[in-house]
């Protein structure tokens, strides 16, 4: 700590740089934190737009792939919680929040034009 003063007492008598020694650190800081905003945050917040979109265009007959990496097709749909049919058996209904889902693929009208 005296050491830290003693540069800082010495940096201050040598001219007068310590305002400008402390603007650079603050246009440092500056630049940094644009870095992470642009490089870390703003990618984040447009994934969880996209996310938040796919999930509202979410319809019963849908075809989903979850987190935990299974295929199944959306049976009932309330508030937060969707009811997904997995393969072929008909008793394989499991309620499961609408974020664990990842992928959706739109259920095909079967009317071909």
């Amino acid at each position: 700590m005296n050491t830290a003063l003693t540069i800082l007492a010495a940096s201050e008598g040598s001219g007068g740089s310590g305002g400008s020694a402390i603007l650079m650190m603050v246009g440092y800081i500056v630049v940094i934190g644009l870095f992470m905003y642009f490089l870390m945050i703003r990618p984040q917040k447009k994934q969880q737009d996209q996310m938040k979109n796919l999930l509202s265009t979410l319809e019963t007959g849908d075809s989903v792939l979850t987190t935990a990496g299974f295929y199944g097709v959306v049976i009932d749909i309330n508030d937060d919680v969707v009811i997904v049919e997995f393969g072929n058996n008909k008793n394989c209904r499991i309620p499961m929040q609408k974020s664990a889902i990842v992928d959706i693929e739109k259920a095909e009208d079967g009317i071909e034009k």
